[in-house]
């Protein structure tokens, strides 16, 4: 029998605030599979950013074991859990996070120059010539669309060809047709490379391309369904 690639187990995140600890997420218990698509739904407020921050080690669960690739993300400190995120994860946000003093060529050679690769501005060339952005590799992210930051986004979190990539509402501020083209990109990433993909989503389109769906509600997993035609 296969083996998840991500596998939470009674997971707990409780957070503290001004008001108190607060509750986020509750003994969230499951598994995905190499190369399987997820989709995670729900109402805003609901933990699914908190659960995608969980699988990617940017989130200790206050209680219960997250493991990625076999590896027990709970007893990671700072750096190993960089490390890893480094060498087996890319992570695509809602507003970017481009490093605004860096051309986009800089912002894509990131992964590699921390890596150790040396030649890692030509593999970011590459790159970004396959995101079609050829002729923005020397333009900064202010210069650029945000269907261009969020291409630029999401060569940087591919170049390294994570085993998981995961994506924290990744169209939510571009327009219908950008955001139809990056999904077509990052389901490229799968049918390309075999990538697990987590998404985060509001999007009905994106959700609905995906293998699985998972659909949370007060921090509890609500519905797991499984697509009956995903792409």
């Amino acid at each position: 029998m296969a083996k998840p690639i991500l596998s939470l187990k009674d997971a707990c995140l409780k957070l503290s605030g001004n008001a108190g600890s607060v509750d986020i997420l509750h003994n969230i218990t499951l598994d995905v599979m190499r190369g399987e698509t997820l989709g995670l739904v729900g109402p805003s407020g609901s933990g699914k950013s908190s659960l995608l921050m969980l699988m990617g080690g940017l989130e200790k669960a206050t209680s219960g074991e997250i493991f990625a690739l076999g590896q027990n993300l709970s007893v990671l400190n700072e750096d190993a859990l960089a490390k890893f995120r480094l060498n087996h994860m890319g992570i695509v946000f809602q507003s970017f996070h481009l490093i605004p003093t860096m051309t986009a060529l800089e912002n894509v050679a990131i992964p590699l120059e921390l890596a150790g690769v040396k030649d890692a501005f030509g593999q970011a060339e590459a790159e970004l010539r396959t995101v079609g952005l050829e002729t923005r590799l020397d333009h900064y992210p202010s210069q650029m669309s945000g269907g261009e930051q969020q291409r630029v986004a999401l060569a940087r979190a591919a170049i390294t060809r994570p085993d998981i990539l995961l994506g924290d509402e990744p169209t939510g501020n571009l327009d219908g047709a950008t955001g139809q083209i990056i999904i077509d990109m990052l389901l490229g990433l799968r049918d390309k490379y075999g990538t697990t993909i987590v998404l985060v989503t509001h999007s009905p389109e994106l959700a609905l391309r995906c293998d699985r769906i998972v659909r949370l509600a007060d921090g509890h997993i609500d519905l797991v369904e499984r697509q009956k035609a995903a792409e």
